[in-house]
């Protein structure tokens, strides 16, 4: 008699094909069977109880955002299946794969209103890439499989339904396999002379270029680097590609828009030239100029030409376009544009260092980030939530080049922080993790610090609480509304950590803020989760994107009013060192 083997085992041998290792969720009774399978594979593949399948969902996301591998996460039918679906958009966004197993009632309870029961794929086939409901036990591994393929392929989402009775029958062992040693992503021609001799005429020409770099540039950063200097061009990054370029490199601007850095958003109005290298940045279209020339490399053929008129399209590899300029271009002379610019970011981190080194006057969130710069590895890992904390993160956080930055990007989902340290610290448990929080994101997920806790997760959790949704707040301040619905109530989060087995610190002032640092490191280095909650004034962070500081523009009284509020009687808009450097 031909050799059989489980389903459900089948199941999860296909996904250790595919290098996962743990998989999110919670049980529920339609997918018990993939549960028992679990149980049998828990050598090879480890099963993470979440608190919340939201948490599990967003998790896998980091995980594959982190690892390059395939995230995997579970619901069972119902509100476990719809509790999975802001993962799933937020894996859409963010054009990660990622793979949702989706429990259903056994095959002869289908379609007769059953409990729990709802017709699954199309409620999936809008986020998803790939959505199907498996149809035989002997399927299974394959649909599996195929689910993988699609979502590496097309860049997203994808979600397999599995009836419970058919992940616990016998299927034949040779009936199935894996198609994991064999993907492959497609490999772009390098560009040709022709696109390369173009984008250095256009270099040539300008007065005032810049180069916009994404995460298409994540193995590019050395190239990046060596282009800005030999043809002195200052370097904007998105902010989920912070991670790529050292802060202390002299010519970064930092990241354009709100969450953003005050260089970028000075320079972008006087730019001439944009070499947009592995982005789809969906604010340029209200950034960028649109009469300024305009080049564009990406490997996805859906987004040249999306944000902007563009002179000059290539579809190539970044890394490989930024070697050929290299190679084919001459040196440029020194630019005063960009000696400015190197003027203006050197600026800009004395403010921020300024603030980071106050030690009188209320506890703001600077000083937690000057103890987080200090006592980060240079191989740490920052999982960064969404709102106040995304923008502060983008500016302080004195990233190497070596240190991962998530966050959720496009969607900007709030609670992001807490999945994404988790699946950091399980994907490199020797490493250093920081979740970044506000105190509005951290109320949405705090129950799953007890997962840390349960896993052994040693994350250093830091919650900033200012007892308001101040990102909302701030732009209900500049569309000129009374503040209404933002304010929060008092959560001890040192208490919240302690009550579900983490060590809870709390500071209040600047001088306990570097004890505090020091504590919650020498309990990571234990091996043990820590939380900080830092209980800080709500003052805004100085709104880069309506700065006032340019003579030229505004009046002294307008000028001293906006200093005085942000602590900015140092700052120098870029204008001045336009004018000092003779930059027509």
């Amino acid at each position: 008699m031909a050799e059989t083997i489980n389903s459900g085992v089948a199941a999860l041998k296909t996904l250790e094909s595919w290098h996962v290792d743990h998989i999110y969720g919670i049980p529920g009774g339609t997918i018990n069977n993939l549960m028992y399978a679990l149980d049998k594979e828990q050598e090879r593949i480890k099963y993470i109880h979440v608190r919340h399948e939201e948490v599990g969902a967003l998790a896998a996301v980091a995980d594959t955002k982190l690892t390059g591998h395939i995230g995997v996460a579970f619901g069972s039918a119902g509100p476990g299946a719809t509790h999975l679906y802001q993962g799933a958009y937020d894996a859409m966004a963010d054009k990660v794969p990622v793979l949702f197993l989706i429990g259903q009632n056994p095959q002869g309870l289908m379609n007769e209103d059953f409990f729990q029961e709802f017709d699954e794929d199309p409620w999936f086939n809008d986020p998803g890439v790939y959505a199907r409901t498996v149809t035989t036990a002997a399927s299974l591994p394959h649909v599996i499989d195929e689910a993988i393929r699609r979502a590496f392929a097309q860049h997203g989402p994808a979600f397999v339904t599995i009836p419970n009775d058919l992940a616990n029958k016998p299927i034949p062992a040779d009936g199935y396999y894996s198609s994991a040693a064999n993907f492959a992503r497609p490999r772009l021609a390098a560009p040709t002379d022709d696109q390369i001799n173009q984008v250095l005429e256009l270099l040539k020409q300008a007065q005032k270029p810049l180069i916009y770099v994404g995460q298409g540039a994540i193995n590019a950063a050395s190239e990046v680097m060596t282009f800005a200097q030999k043809f002195q061009v200052p370097i904007i990054t998105t902010a989920l590609g912070k991670e790529i370029i050292p802060y202390d490199f002299e010519a970064l601007l930092g990241s354009a828009a709100r969450v953003a850095s005050k260089p970028a958003n000075e320079a972008l109005p006087e730019t001439d030239l944009i070499l947009f290298m592995g982005s789809n940045y969906p604010f340029a279209e209200a950034m960028f100029k649109p009469n300024i020339k305009f080049v564009q490399v990406d490997t996805n053929p859906q987004v040249l030409g999306k944000r902007h008129h563009t002179d000059v399209a290539i579809l190539a590899d970044v890394k490989q376009t930024l070697q050929r300029l290299i190679a084919l271009g001459e040196d440029a002379p020194a630019s005063p544009w960009y000696a400015a610019n190197v003027a203006n970011v050197a600026n800009w981190h004395q403010y921020n260092d300024d603030m980071m080194n106050r030690d009188s006057g209320d506890l703001r969130f600077e000083p937690a980030f000057k103890e987080i710069n200090r006592i980060s590895t240079d191989d740490a890992i920052y999982s960064i939530d969404v709102g106040d904390v995304t923008q502060n993160a983008v500016r302080l956080l004195k990233v190497n080049g070596r240190q991962p930055w998530i966050t959720s990007g496009l969607f900007a989902t709030m609670g992001v922080g807490l999945p994404g340290a988790i699946a950091a610290q399980l994907d490199y448990p020797q490493r250093q993790v920081f979740n970044l929080v506000g105190d509005g994101a951290a109320a949405m997920v705090m129950q799953d610090l007890a997962t840390e806790v349960t896993y052994g997760l040693p994350v250093i959790n830091v919650v900033f609480t200012n007892l308001a949704l101040g990102y909302i707040e701030d732009e209900q301040e500049d569309d000129g509304q009374e503040w209404f619905g933002i304010s929060l109530p008092k959560t001890d989060f040192a208490q919240v950590a302690e009550a579900q087995g983490l060590t809870g610190i709390t500071v209040s002032k600047i001088s306990e803020v570097k004890d505090a640092f020091d504590e919650a490191l020498s309990i990571s280095q234990s091996g043990k989760p820590v939380l900080i909650d830092v209980r800080m004034t709500n003052e805004r962070p100085i709104p880069v994107e309506k700065l006032t500081l340019d003579p030229d523009k505004f009046d002294d009284d307008i000028i001293n009013a906006f200093k005085q509020r942000y602590y900015a009687q140092k700052l120098v808009p870029l204008s001045s060192y336009l004018k000092q450097y003779d930059v027509g």
